[in-house]
């Protein structure tokens, strides 16, 4: 459940998106009406639920037709509206959000990849499935997984597992957090906070975060883009790790790190919106219709990953794996919980 890499559409692949895409717009406008009738669930959860439901009992809506159209609703889309909705944003507000949040997101990173060598062990999960599943965890997902992939360099069937098992996870996240925020009376910026920190891919947090209602959303959003930034040093001091495995006198090269997949580019772009609307060169009147685009391009999105959505994927993690995914993905919430309680944050 990966919005953190895109695959760019060109004029001629239009024709094949379409079809899907097409399907994408249609069940997220009514997502979209949904939400509003239910707005403790929101559109964008909405649209991941009827997508899931309608890829289930509609055969024709799983063809290869469809596919690169839901794939671009899950990635490029998902991307765009991170864009759009930070033009609502200011530099002073991402720069306190995410300066708040360190605190929360560096001891949750710490359990996350502390419990990763600690559970791994104990699960006989080990060498780079444990590191990968430790990182997807604490940082950012798939992203984090095809970042660290790029320099590891771990076997298909790794990747497989650490992937499986962040998907499940995120799939628990978005329907679970925004009811279970709610039972507990978390504030907007708590909950954002809580979902940037807790779960794993962004179209997740985006979608959990947006769901819950009020400043959760942008909050959330600014936090996670936060916390994705910390796989840069992550991944050079992996680099340099598997340079000594690899070869003891291999010199670590930096011209060869995945920049593109360590950085992504949607997030400069959601910088360069943040300082275009802190400049005023947005007018104030756009304000209301950027939000209301950005959400409906969040719900398209979240409505692409449901209509992909196969319950297949889900069970090729394996037990073990999965396990450790699940063990982890639980202590870096409860933890994310503890931590704001310590530090007074969210």
């Amino acid at each position: 459940m990966s919005a953190d890499t895109a695959t760019p559409v060109t004029p001629s692949g239009l024709a094949q998106v379409a079809p899907g895409l097409a399907v994408a717009v249609l069940v997220a406008a009514v997502a979209t009406i949904a939400g509003r009738f239910v707005p403790i669930v929101g559109g964008p959860v909405f649209g991941i639920l009827l997508g899931a439901a309608l890829a289930a009992l509609v055969p024709a809506l799983r063809s290869s037709r469809c596919g690169p159209g839901y794939a671009v609703a899950a990635k490029p889309v998902l991307q765009l509206s991170i864009v759009v909705l930070g033009t609502g944003l200011s530099l002073r507000q991402v720069v306190q959000v995410g300066g708040q949040s360190l605190p929360v997101m560096l001891g949750t990173l710490a359990v996350a990849l502390g419990g990763a060598w600690l559970l791994g062990n104990l699960l006989g999960v080990r060498g780079d499935a444990r590191t990968l599943i430790g990182v997807g965890t604490g940082i950012c997902g798939a992203s984090a997984i095809a970042a660290t992939s790029a320099v590891l360099k771990p076997k298909d069937a790794e990747v497989a597992y650490a992937l499986g098992t962040i998907f499940t996870c995120n799939i628990a996240a978005v329907l679970l957090f925004p009811p279970l925020g709610h039972l507990m009376g978390m504030s907007p910026e708590a909950f954002g906070l809580w979902s940037g920190t807790a779960i794993n891919d962004t179209s997740s947090v985006v979608a959990a975060a947006y769901g819950y209602g009020g400043e959760a959303g942008a909050h959330g959003v600014v936090v996670k883009l936060t916390r994705t930034l910390m796989l840069v040093p992550i991944v050079l001091v992996l680099a340099v790790l598997a340079a000594r495995r690899n070869n003891a006198a291999q010199a670590f090269d930096p011209h060869g790190m995945p920049w593109r997949r360590i950085v992504p580019p949607f997030l400069l772009g959601f910088l360069l919106a943040v300082t275009v609307g802190s400049l005023g060169v947005i007018p104030d009147s756009w304000h209301p219709a950027l939000s209301t685009a950005g959400t409906f391009l969040i719900t398209t999105a979240l409505t692409g990953i449901g209509l992909g959505l196969r319950l297949t994927d889900m069970r090729t993690a394996g037990h073990r794996p999965l396990l450790l995914g699940v063990l982890l993905w639980l202590a870096v919430s409860v933890s994310s919980l503890a931590l704001q309680a310590l530090t007074g944050t969210g």
